[in-house]
């Protein structure tokens, strides 16, 4: 998929578009995040001219040192190669506790050392004054090593909101063309979210299109998150398809045109980033057997380890293994609905008699069975009798109230004229 249009990056303050929210008649838009850094702190460290992700810093007797946290090291193993004693090291442990536990550090994120210079004739080893661990894009904890008593103090990174209007036309994927026309990945998968219920993104089709607009967060020239979304149309085979976003018993939900939710009973797929490699069939050539049978379900290619889920809540009746099937998992929903996953790899923390949530993992993709390949071969039971997945239709749930019907009218038409 390439996306066609332009995309373009707004004025939170000068855009047309307002949110709709529960509690008054007049929608009104967010308020940008407060761009000052906080800090929780047990003592402030000297302020200087220069500094280093707050950390005072000085160019003629200092040096900074900037690495990431290696595989397979602890703490102690970083801190010792910077003259830092193991006494030293349980002391800084100690006084993180209530700002930052330090057995959260995770391999692969930034450090920086603060070191004093060595002096001829004065010093053999470099003395480490500070600290630093970058918790993730915004957050960051800065040790104060300088006295005899350690000190901690967690910061934020000041966060800048972005307003963006998307327009796009697949060509191949959703996800493909996001990324190469530079929209964050995160876009693609809060779209697949909102749409679960009523759109196959395995099945997309070229000339399908959309319009979303939203908030990006950023700090700095990294990208945080996609924050509100405010309304979004995505036209699936010709037929359009609106997410309005709308509050009612203090929950925010995304609605259709006519004010059904597009929440569902079922998910329309139970895992994500994959194709269909085979369909729904009564007499399929079977791959390994070397001959034709029923195929009764939708194999779903996908890497070993991709997560399973329910795409509805029920009750586990069978865990275990089934011959062809290898590892399965069966699901009764209700009276008139089961669902099957198999070729699991391994099983997720449920058990026969069980009760799962919709989106809830309940294995692995694996290639357990009779299997050429890493699979979920997906099925649907309707009064005992397989349905074709693909097909499986699902009423919709908590619809807008009739009392709050006009309020919602009048928020949906103020989107669907901005999405224009």
């Amino acid at each position: 998929m390439r996306i066609k249009s332009a995309i373009a990056t707004l004025s939170l303050m000068g855009s047309l578009f307002v949110s709709c929210e529960k509690g008054g008649n007049t929608p009104t838009t967010p308020t940008p995040p407060d761009t000052v850094a906080t800090c929780v702190t047990h003592q402030e460290p000297e302020v200087r001219h220069d500094s280093i992700w707050g950390a005072p810093f000085d160019t003629t007797t200092q040096v900074h040192i900037e690495d990431f946290i290696p595989k397979n090291k602890t703490l102690s193993n970083v801190l010792l190669q910077y003259g830092l004693s193991q006494a030293a090291i349980n002391q800084l442990a100690h006084t993180s506790a209530p700002v930052f536990d330090v057995r959260k550090i995770r391999p692969g994120n930034r450090y920086h050392i603060i070191q004093n210079k060595i002096i001829p004739g004065k010093d053999s080893l470099p003395v480490t004054a500070h600290f630093i661990y970058e918790i993730n894009a915004s957050e960051y904890v800065v040790y104060d090593l300088r006295g005899s008593e350690i000190t901690a103090k967690r910061c934020e990174r000041p966060l800048q909101r972005k307003s963006r209007l998307v327009k796009g036309e697949i060509e191949t994927s959703l996800w493909n063309a996001v990324v190469g026309q530079g929209i964050p990945f995160a876009l693609a998968l809060e779209l697949s979210n909102i749409y679960a219920w009523n759109i196959d993104f395995f099945g997309l089709q070229k000339g399908d299109h959309f319009t979303v607009k939203y908030d990006e967060i950023w700090c700095d020239s990294t990208f945080i998150r996609i924050d509100t979304i405010y309304g979004a149309r995505f036209n699936h085979c010709g037929v359009d398809f609106h997410a309005i976003p709308f509050v009612q018993n203090n929950r925010r939900d995304y609605f259709d045109y006519e004010g059904n939710s597009l929440r569902k009973a079922f998910l329309k797929a139970p895992l994500s980033y994959s194709r269909i490699s085979s369909h729904f069939s009564h007499s399929r050539f079977h791959p390994v057997l070397k001959y034709y049978r029923p195929h009764h379900g939708v194999d779903y290619a996908a890497p070993t380890g991709t997560p399973v889920s329910t795409i509805g809540d029920g009750k586990v009746i069978y865990k275990g293994y089934s011959g062809g099937g290898g590892n399965t998992v069966k699901i009764q929903h209700n009276s008139t609905y089961t669902t099957v996953y198999m070729h699991l790899s391994k099983f997720g923390k449920i058990n026969v008699g069980s009760f799962v949530k919709q989106g809830e993992v309940i294995g692995l993709v694996g290639s357990t069975g009779t299997s050429t390949g890493p699979h979920l071969d997906f099925r649907v039971y309707e009064n005992g009798r397989p349905i074709d997945p693909l097909k499986l239709k699902s009423p919709p749930v908590e619809p807008v109230d009739s009392t709050l019907k006009e309020r919602f009218n009048a928020c949906r038409d103020s989107i669907l004229e901005f999405l224009k």
